[in-house]
């Protein structure tokens, strides 16, 4: 289920958020599309308080590990999911 900590990605991370990716990766562990929201907006008010932005790569890479194991319609929920969380992201930043 981890196999994802021995990507290529990880191996210039900055510490600090490889760790809250491994935070949120542990979060959402058999949970479904919706219930994935509270835990990426922890996620990313958790990163902005330390001062802390993700890439949209490193975004990117959070979103495949969300998604692992998920079912189609589950990998859609996250996908509209996160379409909401960035909307709200873009406003709060403003």
């Amino acid at each position: 289920m981890n196999e994802w900590l021995n990507h290529p990605a990880l191996k210039n991370m900055d510490a600090v958020k490889l760790e809250l990716i491994k935070l949120a990766a542990k979060q959402t562990e058999g949970k479904n599309g919706k219930s994935l929201a509270p835990v990426m907006m922890s996620l990313i008010s958790s990163a902005h308080k330390k001062g802390i932005t993700f890439s949209p790569e490193e975004m990117s890479f959070v979103l495949e590990i969300l998604k692992d194991g998920k079912s189609k319609e589950e990998q859609a929920q996250i996908d509209r999911m996160v379409r909401m969380v960035s909307g709200y992201a873009k406003r709060a930043g403003k």
